[in-house]
């Protein structure tokens, strides 16, 4: 993994203060490669809190506990890889390449269309084009651990043109018995295309982290090797996500304090420095804790939960094109991006666009 060491040059003089570290972070740099393009897709259907009343689900509770109106769940024909493709054509376009110009794709997804061969593998057979292939699993930070993962091939110069797809496809792990946890999730993927830069682009500092005792706290029990599905199994529910939200809760509010701190202190910046805050779309009370505990006002961050809901990997490159479409970022911006979840993993970024 490439790294570098800790910015050294001040930022621009603001009226905030430069936050204090935590402590707990791995800090790294990585300059020398751009966005070119980006790309989302959301399937058709919506599912608006009403239609969830019938599961007994209260749809004023969903909105007061969660900020989320409604959500997308794809068709039975539609898998992971689907939504990824959709994104990654949006993204190529956007960027204004040929396809097959693209020689690294990763995929960070916790929702494969199946164990073997990859989602990315999958994806690349789609696009119809020769490149290594890949999936990275961390949940709601995949998005983050893929496209650092891919930025170090671009860094190294061992790819040109990078394929980064955050996509998952919860409404088929989601137990639809859990009237807590179901409602939360929906279906959605986003993606970028990564390239070579000057090094007056690419992660000031970023940080990437977990924590595995907190595993249990948000998982799927079975379906694994060490949990195979059986018979019992599947009518325990195993085969679908549980989540302690009140842990989990806690933990997010504490892991994006604290990583966005320890990445706003290594890049030399406080809150006035940056343009956007592009986080994971989980729960707009973690949302609106950030922005009160953290000092950004809430101009600064770009919300789409409350029409897609939790879609996992796909949450912040989603967010991430919304901001793009809407002329929101320029050349030269700094932007926050953080994902954390399952795991428990976290990946954290202030990018110089």
């Amino acid at each position: 993994m490439a790294t570098a060491q800790p910015n050294s040059s001040p930022g621009s003089e603001t009226t905030s203060p430069r936050p204090v570290p935590s402590g707990r972070s791995h800090l790294r740099s990585l300059m020398g490669f751009q966005v070119l393009g980006t790309g989302s897709y959301v399937p058709e259907k919506v599912i608006p809190n009403e239609d969830l009343s019938s599961l007994g689900c209260d749809p004023e509770w969903i909105i007061q506990r969660t900020g989320i109106r409604e959500r997308r769940h794809a068709p039975e024909n539609i898998a992971t890889s689907d939504m990824a493709y959709e994104s990654a054509i949006a993204a190529i376009k956007s960027a204004g390449i040929e396809t097959d110009e693209i020689d690294l794709i990763v995929v960070g997804t916790f929702t494969p269309d199946s164990a073997t061969p990859s989602t990315a593998c999958r994806l690349q057979e789609r696009l119809g084009i020769r490149a290594a292939a890949m999936d990275v699993s961390a949940a709601c930070a995949g998005f983050l651990y893929a496209m650092i993962t891919a930025a170090q091939f671009i860094k190294t110069g061992t790819s040109r043109r990078a394929l980064v797809v955050g996509a998952d496809l919860l409404s088929r792990i989601s137990n639809p018995e859990d009237k807590k946890t179901y409602p939360l999730f929906g279906d959605g993927a986003g993606a970028v295309i990564l390239g070579p830069a000057s090094d007056d682009h690419g992660m000031l500092s970023y940080t990437l982290g977990s924590e595995g005792d907190g595993g249990p706290l948000l998982c799927v029990p079975g379906g694994g090797s060490r949990e195979p599905l059986t018979e019992q199994g599947l009518s325990e529910g195993k085969q679908y996500l549980y989540m302690d939200g009140r842990s989990v809760f806690k933990w997010a509010v504490r892991v994006i304090e604290d990583s966005i701190r320890d990445v706003l202190y290594d890049a030399h910046l406080t809150p006035d420095d940056v343009s956007l805050v592009l986080l994971h779309q989980a729960n707009v009370r973690i949302i609106d804790a950030a922005c009160e505990n953290l000092g950004f006002p809430r101009e600064k961050m770009v919300v789409n939960l409350d029409q897609y809901g939790n879609t996992s990997a796909g949450s912040v490159p989603l967010v991430l094109d919304e901001a793009m479409q809407k002329g929101l970022i320029h050349r030269g911006d700094k932007i926050l991006l953080c994902g954390f979840g399952a795991g428990l993993s976290w990946g954290t970024t202030v990018f110089q666009w």
